[in-house]
């Protein structure tokens, strides 16, 4: 009987584990840390751990997301917003905060004012100024990209 018992609560332990792994597998990443921001015009030049921020040129977009948060460009490089899977995405400098669009303006930067993705891609730049520079969809909420230029 203490064998039976033993069994069922192997069992119970097992599904509890696989439950909690599919749980962690399927919940959506919170949204990137928002800075001091809001309409402000704040500098370029806000420092930021970009550690895990890619280097390239090439962005891809999801339905209603960035593939990644970030991305290094070098000073002089173009961004590269490329549509993975069809959707409509209108791109503008700022970030979501609590789910309110916080637009940015920053001096020295390319102009982005309600750019429409709708073809396979769309090209932002040259980015001449270092700095941090925020854009995000208007139409996607949370749907944030960190550009950071060296």
């Amino acid at each position: 009987m203490a064998k039976k018992q033993w069994r069922t609560l192997t069992l119970l332990l097992a599904a509890f584990a696989l439950g909690s792994l599919l749980l962690v597998a399927c919940a959506r990443p919170g949204s990137p840390a928002a800075s001091s921001g809001g309409s402000s015009s704040s500098s370029s030049s806000s420092s930021s751990n970009t550690g895990s921020c890619p280097t390239g040129d090439t962005v891809k977009t999801g339905v209603s997301s960035f593939e990644q948060t970030c991305i290094t460009l070098s000073k002089g490089g173009t961004l590269k917003i490329v549509q993975d899977q069809t959707s409509f995405h209108i791109f503008d400098y700022g970030q979501w905060n609590n789910g309110t669009a916080q637009t940015a303006t920053y001096p020295g930067a390319p102009e982005l004012k309600d750019l429409k993705l709708q073809g396979p891609s769309v090209s932002i730049g040259p980015f001449t100024t270092a700095g941090t520079f925020h854009i995000y969809c208007t139409v996607h909420q949370n749907m944030d990209l960190t550009v950071i230029v060296k």
